[in-house]
């Protein structure tokens, strides 16, 4: 319960209203705007043939949705030739220069709408971080002052406030600043871990090491922020390397492991301090610490929707500090959230070479080649990488998500046996999704004797995982055997996971494979309403509302699937329903026209930095 009023808490900060599109062209600009899959998301607009107010501006906001900025911000330029003075121009100028990373023409607009209290909040935090960039921290201090209602926008402002202090050499009173911060439980993390950051740049390891154990203990925070959380952990980590407390380091690391197991740069930092290395903090001073409370406030924000807001805090992080590898990888991960691949590769591209987060980010830059379009590329990019180190296991949940794309099946399960080989005879828990790819390649071989094994030994590391007890349930009701077992682990799944629309369609049209309609239409009602848009789903909708009797109904779900991009091979079927229906049951043409389809299997996610543990 404390984590989700935290982050209900995070989500209301003003800045969202701000970037959030509310104008009825912006609903209209996204509808057109959407991507075919698999392709990049652009316009295709040249902005040269934009001749008036209206059609530069309409044309802005389409690019605006697509997130093309380089588009949106050459024609809210020439908007703003045609009508200099709109204010709702330049504001969207503005915010399209800060998304696109262009900082410094951002924050000269941002100087200009200093006085318009529409963006208020984004001036403010723009003008103070260009300020602390330029180490003009008393211009920093005037403008940070916040006595605003917004619980986010006071530990932001207060935060940055505090290194702007350091930065003009009052660090203990910066110190103590954070220290006697007041507000809700979730403000914990970022007080301890800052207090902490602090007192190492003024050299005082006691306060240090009190408040970073303070922010590794808080396991609430560590949950509402886990990037903080980590950060906090290899402070302290290092803290005690430096200090020749090498058992202390890597209990500190032990905290960390317990909270998010694997983490990349927390693998690197316990092979350092192994070593015998006195690694270098993260964060050395005043600007960097700047750099780290826009980075953290973004990283709590994080989650589908929020997108643009995530990505101006971290743009603002990423021009204090443009050598963070974890900000650069977050900023790819949106990126490619937004179906921009190309932006996406660039920012993987720019994670330093030497970075315990290289290797992470190498892999997402071939999966994001992948769904670029880019498939050749990417496969010989994944495949150097598994090359240049055969004993890493996430290469080959990367190489096999891209063969899986491809639907190079038999190239998939033997990329599945190599990394199999490579983890040995004692597999742990966190390799459940090796042996479940697998499974899944074999099975799409239609090899079953090969897959089920792998299926159920993905159980057995994992036994709770949603997607395995969806694609094995799904399979054995579709062979028709142990039809209870099987109906038993998609019910399972449902309950872990009760809104993904992908699996709740699987227990409705397991149910209309066992001719239980009613079932499957309350079912299948359930996953339309999750995954509106999806042509499978609208399609077994129609299938069941048809097998009940309401076949109007059943007609508008089959045209609704043939408008949501359906698998080219699926539109004849779909398009013989609509015209003749489907046949009694027990007719054999039945089971042609109703769809068998795969069970839905989650993506691989193989060059994730962590592992959060339930």
């Amino acid at each position: 319960m404390r984590q989700r009023l935290a982050i209900r808490l995070l989500s209301s900060a003003a800045l969202t209203a701000v970037l959030t599109f509310s104008t009825v062209q912006a609903s209209h600009a996204e509808d057109a705007a959407k991507p075919a899959a698999g392709t990049e998301a652009t316009t295709s607009f040249d902005p040269d043939t934009a001749d008036s107010f209206a059609g530069a501006f309409l044309a802005a906001r389409t690019a605006d949705v697509d997130h093309d900025y380089e588009t949106a911000i050459a024609l809210y330029k020439k908007a703003l030739m045609i009508e200099p003075g709109n204010p709702e121009i330049r504001q969207r100028l503005m915010i399209s220069l800060l998304l696109n990373g262009n900082i410094a023409e951002g924050v000269k607009y941002a100087s200009e709408l200093k006085n318009d209290p529409t963006v208020e909040r984004v001036t403010t935090i723009v003008r103070g971080m260009d300020a602390i960039r330029r180490h003009d921290y008393k211009v920093a201090e005037g403008l940070l002052k916040y006595s605003g209602p917004n619980d986010l926008d006071r530990l932001m402002n207060d935060l940055l406030l505090a290194w702007a202090r350091v930065g003009a050499g009052r660090g203990k009173e910066a110190l103590a600043m954070v220290q006697k911060m007041k507000g809700p439980a979730w403000f914990s993390i970022f007080k301890s871990y800052n207090a902490g950051a602090i007192a190492l740049v003024i050299g005082d390891t006691k306060a240090a090491r009190s408040n970073l154990n303070d922010a590794v203990t808080d396991k609430d925070g560590g949950a509402t922020a886990p990037d903080t959380f980590m950060r906090a952990v290899m402070a302290l980590a290092r803290l005690e390397a430096n200090a020749g407390n090498r058992q202390q380091a890597l209990d500190a690391i032990s905290v960390g492991d317990n909270m998010i197991s694997n983490y990349a740069p927390l693998n690197a930092l316990r092979a350092s301090i192994e070593k015998g290395d006195k690694p270098a903090q993260q964060v050395t001073d005043a600007v960097q610490g700047a750099a780290s409370v826009l980075f953290s406030v973004g990283a709590a924000l994080n989650r589908d929707g929020a997108e643009d807001v995530v990505a101006l805090y971290l743009q603002t992080a990423n021009t204090l500090d443009p050598k963070s590898p974890d900000t650069l990888v977050l900023l790819g991960g949106i990126a490619e959230k937004q179906e921009q691949m190309n932006r996406a590769i660039s920012f993987y591209k720019q994670v330093p070479k030497d970075s315990p987060m290289a290797r992470i980010s190498e892999l997402q830059l071939g999966l994001a080649l992948a769904q670029g379009g880019k498939i050749d590329d990417a496969r010989k990019h994944l495949k150097a990488l598994i090359d240049s180190d055969p004993s890493d296991v996430r290469s080959y949940l990367a190489y096999g998500s891209v063969l899986s794309d491809a639907k190079d099946f038999q190239a998939m399960a033997e990329n599945y046996d190599k990394a199999v080989e490579v983890i040995g005879a004692v597999p742990s828990r966190k390799d459940w999704s090796v042996f479940f790819q697998r499974g899944i390649a074999y099975e799409r071989l239609k090899k079953w004797d090969q897959a089920e094994p792998n299926f159920k030994k993905a159980l057995e590391l994992n036994p709770d995982q949603p997607q395995v007890l969806n694609y094995l349930g799904y399979s054995w009701v579709d062979m028709n055997r142990n039809l209870d077992a099987g109906l038993d682990m998609i019910k399972r799944a449902v309950d872990l996971r009760p809104d993904d629309g992908y699996i709740v369609d699987s227990l409705g049209w397991a149910y209309f494979r066992l001719n239980r309609f009613d079932d499957a239409v309350n079912e299948l009602e359930k996953a339309a309403q999750l995954k509106a848009s999806d042509a499978t789903i609208n399609d077994h909708l129609g299938d069941a509302y048809w097998r009940v009797g309401r076949k109007l109904e059943a007609v508008y779900q089959w045209n609704r699937a043939l408008t949501s991009q359906p698998e080219e091979a699926d539109i004849p079927r779909i398009k013989d329903k609509v015209a003749h229906g489907l046949p009694d049951v027990g007719d054999p043409k039945a089971a042609d026209k109703s769809k068998n389809p795969e069970p839905n299997p989650a993506p691989a996610e193989p060059a994730q930095a962590t592992d959060k543990k339930s």
